[in-house]
Parts: C-alpha cells; sequence; structure tokens
C-alpha cells in the first residue's frame, strides 16, 4: 500500500499504486466519468484532495445547476407505462394511483425518468457506488444483530456504480417536493435542499480527516444528527424509533396469519396488499430459498437451520416496487416464534440504460439481486445480516429480512421547521454511504469550502420539482381522463 497517498513506499516494501482501488474499480478515480481526468502535475505526487480540486477546471460546481430537458424525453404517462414491462400486469393500476396522489409520490414512482434526465446533466467523473434513488423517504431506522436502532439508507433497487452526483441531486429535488407537499413556504424548500447537500459537503470533509478506518466504521446515530445540526428532529426520531422497535416479524406475524386446522400457521388474505398464492407457486419460493443460503454469510447458517418454512403469501411493497414479484414467507422456530423473509424481485437497475451518456459502464451480466445486496453492503456500514439472493422461476430476487424493527420519517409530514433539519440529516448520511466507495478526499477536493456547489444543486432541484410537479399533473389528467388506468387509495 502506498503511504500518504502520493505513491511513496516505505523503502523495505514498495508501494503498490492504486491497491484499493483495483479492488473496486473506478472508485474515486478522477476521469472514469466523461467529465473526469487530467490531474495536475502529471508524474508528481498528487495529493487526492487536489486531483478532486483540478476536476473543477473542466466541470465548475455552478455548472451543477444546470437542467436541459431532452428532446426526445419520453412524457409522464409513457414513462410509466415503460417501466411498467415486465411487471405484474394486474397490479399496474395500484402502482399508477400511488404515482399519481403527489408529486413527490410521482418522484419515488420514477427514478428511471429521472435518470433520463439526470444523463445530460454535467458530472465529475468520481465513481462510487449509488443509491439510484437516494430521495428523502429512502432513509429510515432498522435494527442491527442486536436489536439496537440504526439510521441510514434502507432501499438499494437501484444501485449501481454511477456519478455521486445523481443521488445528491435524487435527494435535494425530493426534499423540495416534500416540502411543498408539508404546505412549507418555496424559501424553506429550498432551503431543506440547500441544507442537505451543504451537509453532504461538508461530511465529506469531515470523513476526509478522519482516520480511513474510523471514517469507514462511521455509525449513524445521535453523534451524527448532532453533527448535521438536526437536534430539532430528535423528538420525531425518538416517536419513529418507538414505533420501529414494535415493528417486528413477531407483530407481523400476530396480524396477517391464523392457526390452520393441522396446528401450523397461515397468511391471511388481505388483498390486495396480502394474498395467499397456490400450491406450486409457494413451493417455487420454498425451494429457491436452498440457494438463499448459499449466500448468506457461513455464520448464519446454524441460525437458520433452527427454522421451518410454514407459509409464503405474494405481498405489495412501496410505490416504485408496485408491479414486482415480492413475496413474504413465515418461518417458525421450535418455540413457534416467528421469523419472517422478504423475497423481493430484482429487476435491472431503472439507471443502467442511462450510464454509458454519462460516461460510466452498464452492470456487467449478473444476478440481480446480487447486484442489489452487494451494493446496499457497500453503502451501509451496518447491513441486515441474512441479506441474500436466489432465483425463482428463473427470475432473479434478493432476501432480507421483513419488518427488521424498520421505521422511517414521513419527509411529506414534517413540520416547515423540520425539513432543513432532515435535509442536514439525510445528506450528511448520504455522504457517509458514499465515502465506502468513492475517496472521500477527493470528492471534498471537489465540492470544496465555499457554498457554490450547493447553491447550484439547490437551484437544480427546484427547477426539476417543477418539472415533476409537470409531470405529475399529466399522469394525473390522463388518470382522470381514462387514458390510463388507476386504483388510487391503496
Amino acid at each position: 500500500m502506498s503511504e500518504a497517498g502520493n505513491g511513496a513506499g516505505t523503502g523495505r516494501i514498495p508501494a503498490v499504486e492504486g491497491f484499493a482501488r483495483r479492488a473496486f474499480p473506478g472508485t474515486g478515480e478522477p476521469g472514469a466519468g466523461k467529465s473526469g481526468g487530467g490531474t495536475p502535475g502529471a508524474g508528481q505526487p498528487v495529493s487526492r484532495k487536489q486531483e478532486g480540486k483540478a476536476l473543477r477546471a473542466r466541470v465548475p460546481r455552478g455548472a451543477h445547476s444546470s437542467l436541459v430537458l431532452d428532446a426526445g424525453r419520453p412524457d409522464a404517462v409513457r414513462a410509466v407505462e415503460e417501466s411498467g414491462r415486465g411487471r405484474v400486469a394486474s397490479l399496474t393500476p395500484l402502482r399508477v394511483g400511488r404515482m399519481a396522489a403527489t408529486p413527490f409520490s410521482f418522484l419515488r414512482g420514477a427514478a428511471g425518468l429521472m435518470a433520463y434526465d439526470l444523463a445530460g446533466t454535467p458530472v465529475s467523473g468520481i465513481a462510487a457506488q449509488i443509491c439510484g434513488d437516494a430521495h428523502a423517504a429512502n432513509f429510515g431506522l432498522y435494527g442491527d444483530a442486536r436489536g439496537r436502532l440504526v439510521i441510514d439508507l434502507n432501499d438499494f433497487d437501484e444501485t449501481v456504480v454511477g456519478p455521486w452526483e445523481w443521488d445528491v441531486k435524487r435527494l435535494a429535488t425530493s426534499l423540495v417536493l416534500a416540502g411543498r407537499e408539508a404546505g412549507a413556504d418555496e424559501n424553506t424548500c429550498r432551503q431543506g435542499a440547500f441544507d442537505a447537500v451543504g451537509a453532504y459537503r461538508r461530511t465529506m470533509r469531515l470523513m476526509a480527516k478522519m482516520p480511513a478506518a474510523d471514517a469507514w466504521n462511521a455509525i449513524a446515530d445521535e453523534e451524527l444528527v448532532s453533527h448535521a445540526d438536526a437536534r430539532d428532529l430528535l423528538g420525531t426520531l425518538e416517536k419513529v424509533s418507538e414505533k420501529a422497535r414494535r415493528n417486528t416479524s413477531a407483530r407481523f406475524a400476530a396480524r396477517s396469519t391464523e392457526r390452520a386446522e393441522d396446528g401450523s400457521r397461515r397468511f391471511v388474505d388481505a388483498p390486495p396488499v396480502l394474498r395467499r398464492v397456490p400450491d406450486a407457486e409457494a413451493a417455487a419460493v420454498a425451494s429457491a430459498l436452498g440457494e438463499y443460503l448459499g449466500t448468506v454469510a457461513q455464520d448464519r447458517l446454524p441460525l437458520l437451520a433452527r427454522y421451518a418454512i410454514h407459509d409464503v403469501a405474494f405481498r405489495v411493497v412501496g410505490t416504485g416496487s408496485v408491479g414486482t414479484r415480492s413475496y413474504v414467507v413465515l418461518l417458525l422456530d421450535h418455540r413457534g416464534e416467528p421469523l419472517v423473509l422478504q423475497v423481493k424481485e430484482a429487476r435491472a437497475s431503472a439507471l443502467a440504460p442511462y450510464l454509458p451518456k454519462a460516461g460510466f459502464a452498464i452492470p456487467g451480466p449478473d444476478h440481480e439481486g446480487r447486484r442489489v445486496v452487494l451494493g446496499q453492503k457497500r453503502m451501509q456500514v451496518v447491513s441486515d445480516i441474512l441479506l441474500g439472493w436466489c432465483t425463482v422461476d428463473g427470475l432473479p430476487f434478493q432476501v432480507r429480512q421483513f419488518r427488521n424493527r424498520k421505521g422511517s420519517v414521513d419527509p411529506a409530514a414534517l413540520a416547515a421547521d423540520q425539513v432543513d433539519d432532515y435535509g442536514r440529516m439525510t445528506g450528511a448520511l448520504l455522504a457517509r454511504a458514499h465515502a465506502h466507495s468513492a475517496d472521500p478526499e477527493v470528492v471534498a477536493g471537489y465540492c470544496g469550502k465555499n457554498e457554490e456547489f450547493d447553491e447550484a444543486v439547490a437551484d437544480f432541484a427546484v427547477a426539476y420539482a417543477d418539472r415533476t410537479e409537470a409531470d405529475h399533473a399529466v399522469l394525473a389528467t390522463a388518470v382522470k381522463n381514462g387514458r390510463i388506468a388507476a386504483e388510487t387509495g391503496v
């Protein structure tokens, strides 16, 4: 390994330049995207921070305010229809109805459309493992292996290696829309976006100054809330925490199952959200869990061996995920205590087709469930101990615990004076997640000390929020006119 990041060896052990970067191709590499490349003083030792700073010559930080929509951009209805291909057709009206509810809901289901638009925006070229869907409602609480609560990003269906700016802009835009839905004035909405970007930038600078291992292992807890100056959120987070602690497999099983005549437990139909499946379909899911066991950390196998599968049901989840095949599997231990696993279809990332235009490679052939699981583990400090993947009837799935003490803040229901606090907290969380793959020194060097980048992305967020409201209006009109079917209120 190299000393001080400058390529100098110890004299006894020769340096291996780029050793860590070869373990994760493109990580922190200026020039990985279309706009990067070129560091000053070729052949001379250059700090990682200087490498990031040099990228401003090609992509000024102020350029990130730019939003130029492509003339061939699909309208909202066409985008929704195209993103629904390959999903369960009977659930399409439910997905449309959820997206048509509000502009913020539309954004949540339109990751692909936003990626289409982001592909035409400037990028520094620094690669990171990105969430791909880092809107404000995709952060939340969940339990670690010992039941303690952690707050972090919690949805990785779209995760890929791509431009870190795409996550930042999606988060900032979502805060503007959530603030508007909450009834905040326009200055407050923009301030939420601005503060999120500022917290992202400052957190990257903080981690760039920390010992590498300390930055890597930084856990999102009360200390992070304090760092992000989000103390006004503490009361809200405490309420969400109390609810999350009760959100367990046992509670879900108690509400969603009943005792069968043979003494076993079975799921109870609750359409359209939860429905029983034919025996052959249940058997296919159960059989696929054999493959899943080969993807789980080996030290978890003795734990899973103490459970037996009792039932499988289909369960609708989310907004953007509606229409994907998603199952819940009821397992019981020797005492009859439940563990519920979610087996959720893993489709190709909605961002994948648009990465080349931004100078990034489309993910190679892989099991999509594996992509999601490994992306999640790369971004989180603490992940679900039972993450894995499998294949059901030829389709890829991810597997995880269901109701693992999960809880979330509804950003659209926050008080106006909490929007900026929530923005700062989520911006800090996003920076910490990106810093596991992108070198924080390089990103911090690019973003700098002043607020130029913050201002630019806040301007972009307001403009894209306006565009999203227009897209939502098109979809709502199409629903009203019968151009596209929708099931609302579910």
